[in-house]
Order: C-alpha cells, then structure tokens, then sequence
C-alpha cells in the first residue's frame, strides 16, 4: 500500500489514501516527490520510494548513520491552511461552512462520520420524518380512514423492510446532496475527529491512524448533541434502543414502552403505534410535547393521541428495567413524587430523556474553554468562547436543540467573522412536533404570559369550521392566538392540525417583523386553504369574534 514515510523527518509529509486528496505531494527536507493514487497492476514499492528518497538525499539530516528506516502505512499528511475550520457538518456546521466560503473565507469542514449532515440528516429529523410520512400512509390504508373516503383496499400488507429502503434513500440522496454543496461551494471536507489543539489549530485523526492538521485564523464548534442516558439502563440497539435504534427496528414489536413523552417519545412512538405496537409512555411530566408548549394545546393533543391508540403514564418515574429469559423487557416505575412500585413489561424499550451536548475529546480544557454544568458552551452574542476566535453554535450552546436554530447561528455567526451585524430573536424560532396532527408553536405560551404579568388576549378558531380540513375530512386541532392587549402585537401562536408545522412559518414572519394581530387579519388569504384558520384566530384575536365561527 502507497503511503509511508521516513520517520522522524522534519517538515515532512505523506500521502492521504482519501481520493479527494490523490495526488498528493509527498516532502521531505523541503523538496517533493509526487504521490499518485494506486492502480491495479501498477503498486509502487513503499520500500523502493524510500530507497530513492535516501538515495537522493532528501532524508533529513536527523536520518543520516541510521542503517534502518521505519515505515507505516499511514502517516499524516501537509498541514492545511484555513480562514474558518469548522467541527461537525450538522445542520448548523455544514451551512456555516457554506456560508463562510461564499463570504470568501478558504473553508475546511471537519466530520468524523462517514456520511455529512450529522445526527439530524443521519438518525434524527430526516429518516424519523420518512417514517412517520409512510406510517401515517399506512394508518389511513390498513384502518378505516380510507373505506370512509370510498377506498377500498383488500389483501394489503406492511413490508417493514420496503419501508426502511425508502427511508435510508431520502437520507442518502440528502447526505449526497450535502457532499455536492460542498463541491459547489469549494468546501474543503475532512473526515475524522477533530480536537481543538490551539487557538488557530485543529488536528483532525482519521480512522486509517492518520493525522491532518489544520492552521485556522478562526475555529467553530459546531459539534451537536448526543442521546441522553439513562442511568442503570444499557442500551443495546436491538431491544433497548434509542432513538437511533428505534429508527431501525426490524420488525414491528408487539409491545413498546417509551421512556419520555417529549417531541422525539411521541414522534416515535406514533410510528410504531401506526403500524400495530401497543405503544405506552412514561412521562416524568404531567403533559405530553416537552417544554414550551401551551398547556391548552397539549391536553387537545393528548387527547387526540389517546384516541388514536398511544397510552400515557403521567407524573410517573422509570426507576430501572431487567431483561427477562424470554427476552422480554421488565420496566419499573412509580409515581414522580414516589409511591407504590409498578411493573410493565414490553418487547422493545425506547429510552427518550433528551439530549446532552456533544464535546468528547474536544479539546475544550486544553485551550482553557470550559462548560457549563449542562455541559453547554458558554458564548457571548457573538458565539465566540473565552477564545476570541473561538466560536460555538447549535446544540453545545445554550437554547433549544432545533436543526433551524442552529442553521441560523451558523449563518449570523460566520457573518460576524466578516465584520456584519448579529443579531437572532429567539423568541422567533418555532417548534414543531411532527406526529398527526401536528403540533407547531412560536413566541410565548398563556402561561409564560401570565408569569411574566404581560396582559394578553386569545384568539381561536377551530379546524372543524375550516372549510378545507372539512372537505379533507381532517378537522382535529385549532390555532390559538397571543395578542398583547394594549398593543395588539402578536406575542405567540399555537396550532395543532394538519400541515401545522408549515402554517407557523406564517406566524414566525408576522412575529419577526413586530405585526399586529389585525396585520394578519387584513391580509387576504387563498380559499379553501387551512391557513384561513390562522387568519380567522388572528381576526378573533384583534376584533373579538373571528368570521366564520
């Protein structure tokens, strides 16, 4: 194999077998000898380039006397130069570096997966949203959704595998998509782990045992997030699994308990509920959707999930579970303000309690950046660390763990670096719980409002009265509508229905630009379309009495 090198030379370097990088120029005592990729039939001795570069005297001097050179298949490579480096290519790495290099700044991203895109491209946003699209499609098949719309279908099968195909496409062709962005955009992509060695430094390590070092005049961890554990409970992947896990199950478990009725628990959950599990979660809470969601929502949501078939355990605490001789799972719990001890037994555990930032083998305490005690990030409003040069986005920073959250640090911050304004309103990043119906919500809930005494008043219209949830004949849910009370500026909006998680967007616009309820009253909207309902709870809200309810 092509790639050894004299060891102990000075200034030297070798050549990478990543074919992004062949050919490369192989230097020794400041001369180079050119690398070029192995082809069959055409293999260069290692030896015999060795032999050569003694011969020629580009050994350095610390090699002359020695009778015998060692040799590795794998040795570092140049040093790279850049103007930002940044670590991870999530949601919030891989646009910052886009972003970075149409500023004009020389980009290197570095990723220690093998596939860009990171947790949410990967194993979390993406392949769970394909899942839960097919296992609604599914749902309406194979219940009573479709007879009653003059469907009728016999002899219909799930075929899980098919299912699973479909989801890793959606995720290859993104990932891929990603790779071709970064061409397009002249990203230079490294992939290994990169820890932080300097304060202008990255040294990345590849999984062939090699090194990269990368000289940057600024640095951006971007690093995200990793599942949560739960303590005393080993997750296997197979049967206790977490969200990774549950996203590729090879067959649909009889019996599902899910460890937390947060955004990701219900998600997951209504997968598998769909397509046949008996699907109970454990909730620490006493709601369902995790925190920031109004409390009127989320007793309208609970509900909805329930009649579908989810069972929920409120105020109730997993103290431990054991796997029994049959392979069953055992799952104890108790009440959250203690109480009388109970069991639950399943086939598949999901273990759901959050996420936890991503900062393993970093290099943060080496360069003096230490976190906090969530293990986040500390950053001012400009994401740099105590380093200066030294920037945080996404997930290891404070805030809510949300791909778009992060995407935009990642632009402002790099905007930052090249001398613009940086400025987010976090009150303005949605949130938005992809199960059916959705359930979509931005700015303040009734119950911040009422703890931060700012007077308000609502607006609601129900989708039962939206023509075209009628005709759809999908008419759960309604939006619900913050206004300030002397000022009529919309301070928040919550929906659940349909197509929520599109129709906040609407929402998150109004909010940014400082609009009034009656703003979005007056603006005229295409009929039928259930976006009439946002502006018919907008119309309640700044008028008293919405039109068509």
């Amino acid at each position: 194999v092509l790639g050894s090198i004299i060891s102990g030379a000075e200034d030297h370097g070798t050549c990478s077998l990543v074919p992004p990088l062949l050919p490369q120029p192989i230097r020794a005592g400041g001369r180079a000898v050119k690398c070029f990729r192995v082809m069959a039939g055409k293999m260069q001795s290692c030896n015999l380039m060795s032999r050569q570069l003694l011969k020629t005297g580009h050994a350095c001097r610390r090699l002359q006397g020695l009778t015998a050179v060692t040799l590795r298949t794998y040795t570092d490579v140049a040093p790279v130069d850049a103007d930002v480096t940044v670590v991870g290519s999530g949601p919030g790495g891989y646009v910052a570096a886009i972003k970075a290099a149409q500023l004009g700044f020389k980009t290197v991203c570095v990723e220690k997966n093998n596939t860009l895109g990171g947790t949410c491209l990967n194993v979390g946003c993406i392949p769970s949203k394909a899942l839960l699209n097919n296992s609604y499609l599914y749902h309406l098949a194979h219940g009573k959704d479709f007879a009653s719309r003059g469907i009728e279908i016999t002899g219909m099968n799930l075929n899980l595998e098919k299912m699973m195909e479909q989801k890793s496409n959606a995720v290859k062709s993104l990932t891929g998509g990603i790779a071709h962005l970064f061409k397009q955009n002249k990203v230079t992509h490294i992939q290994g782990h990169g820890k932080i060695t300097g304060k202008n430094q990255v040294t990345t390590h590849c999984s062939d045992g090699s090194t990269q070092i990368i000289n940057s005049k600024n640095i951006l961890i971007a690093t995200g997030s990793e599942v949560t554990p739960f303590p005393g409970i080993q997750i296997d992947e197979e049967t206790i699994v977490s969200s990774t896990g549950a996203l590729s199950l090879k067959q649909v478990p009889e019996k599902l308990v899910v460890i937390g009725a947060g955004v990701i628990g219900v998600e997951l959950g209504s997968v598998w509920q769909r397509l046949g599990s008996e699907v109970t979660a454990i909730e620490f809470l006493g709601h369902v959707g995790g925190i920031g969601i109004d409390m009127e929502i989320t007793k309208n949501f609970q509900r909805i999930l329930q009649k579908q078939g989810l069972k929920f355990k409120l105020n109730t605490k997993v103290t431990s579970s054991a796997k029994r001789p049959d392979g069953k799972i055992d799952v104890f719990f108790e009440a959250a303000a203690g109480g009388k001890a109970d069991t639950i037994t399943c086939d598949v555990l999901l273990v759901s309690i959050g996420r936890r930032p991503f900062t393993d083998n970093l290099g943060l305490q080496e360069v003096g950046i230490e976190v906090d005690k969530r293990g986040q990030i500390p950053v001012n409003n400009r994401f740099q660390t105590k380093i200066p040069n030294i920037f945080a986005i996404g997930d290891v920073i404070a805030g809510p763990m949300l791909a778009h959250k992060a995407e935009d640090e990642g632009i402002v911050c790099v905007e930052g670096m090249a001398g613009g304004a940086v400025h987010i309103d976090y009150n303005c990043v949605p949130s938005v719980v992809y199960t059916h119906p959705e359930v979509a919500w931005v700015g303040k809930s009734e119950e911040q409002l009422k703890e931060e005494g700012i007077p308000y008043k609502i607006g609601k219209f129900p989708f039962a009265a939206n023509s075209r949830a009628k005709t759809n004949n999908d008419t759960d849910g309604l939006v619900k509508i913050l206004g300030h009370k002397e000022t009529d500026r919309m301070l928040g909006a919550h929906i659940i229905g349909s197509g929520a998680g599109e129709m906040i967007n609407e929402a998150t616009l109004a909010m940014e630009y400082g609009a009034s309820c009656e703003d979005v009253a007056r603006v005229c909207h295409a009929h039928p379309t259930v976006s009439e309902a946002f502006r018919e709870a907008n119309i309640a809200a700044a008028f008293g009495k919405a039109i068509n309810f």
